[in-house]
């Protein structure tokens, strides 16, 4: 009888619940503050994460997954007497962790013959960030329980990623800057002038989608855009850091223009607040079939 396990990483930001209840394996991110060294999720949950950051004016860096410690975790899911690992990772163009996870895969049997026939291995790009990728791994998780094949899940992955965009804010530019996401010239005059750009993830990139002067008219514009968008009667999702009110005007106007609100919600988590800032909003959801390529 085939048994499945869904793995993935700390910057889908799936929350600890979650993981648990749908026997998720985490592989956590490594990350630098200062000249400390930590492991996300093991050494701080994100309320500590956002204290760490708020206590030191480095810039938090994080690194990418090895190729051996992948070797690992698909060895000790073997072992545990699982015939099918599906890892879903972080985005391919963001992070060499995708990369690494695929290089193990390939090596794998030939580091471990005795696996050989008994044991399957597959490696999902998660495209995005955060729920971008992290709500889809929890549906699969899900199907994995209720005893769906990998196939099955396997081709609900490959479906369902290509779909998905994010919308946020960025309300605290430094890290933005400092990380590469958007340019420090335009940081430094965002700052000047209170501009506050809405960033879209999409198609493995990170763009600036649209600039609003001042945080007020950010939600608003997050919310027109969502609307413009989202595959109507679909279902969405909302990721947000450090400030919990900005959550709530999101999703108070997100239910108010849509009809219904969220079904999940996606705090930020250290491979995320790391380049984005602790305190971000927006959304999460399905494009409009006219707009996929």
């Amino acid at each position: 009888m085939n048994k499945v396990r869904i793995i993935t990483d700390s910057a889908s930001d799936i929350s600890v619940e979650a993981e648990k209840n749908y026997n998720i394996f985490m592989v956590p991110f490594p990350v630098v503050l200062g000249d400390k060294s930590y492991i996300s999720r093991v050494d701080f949950d994100n309320e500590g994460f956002y204290k760490l950051m708020a206590e030191n004016d480095d810039i938090p860096k994080t690194s990418q997954i090895t190729v051996f410690q992948f070797d690992e975790i698909f060895k000790q899911q073997f072992d545990e007497g699982y015939t099918d690992v599906i890892f879903v990772s972080i985005n391919s163009k963001g992070s060499s962790t995708y990369e690494n996870a695929v290089r193990a895969k390939d090596e794998f049997f030939e580091e471990h013959p005795e696996c050989k026939g008994a044991f399957n291995i597959y490696v999902h790009d998660g495209i995005g960030y955060n729920g971008y990728y992290g709500y889809p791994v929890e549906v699969a998780a899900k199907m994995a329980l209720e005893g769906k094949t990998a196939e099955e899940i396997n081709s609900y992955l490959s479906s369902e990623l290509p779909k998905r965009r994010i919308y946020f804010g960025i309300y605290l530019l430094k890290y933005a800057a400092k990380s590469g996401r958007i340019p420090s010239a335009a940081a430094l005059v965002g700052d000047a002038l209170g501009v506050k750009p809405i960033m879209k993830i999409w198609d493995n990139e990170i763009v600036t989608a649209a600039k609003c002067r001042g945080e007020k008219k950010l939600i608003s514009k997050i919310v027109e855009m969502t609307i413009n968008d989202m595959e109507p009667g679909s279902e969405y999702q909302v990721v947000y850091g450090n400030d919990e009110s900005v959550r709530d005007e999101l999703v108070a106007k997100l239910t108010e223009a849509i009809g219904y609100g969220p079904v999940e919600y996606f705090q930020i988590g250290a491979a995320v607040a790391a380049n984005a800032g602790p305190k971000v909003a927006g959304t999460i959801f399905n494009v409009k079939k006219e707009l996929m390529k």
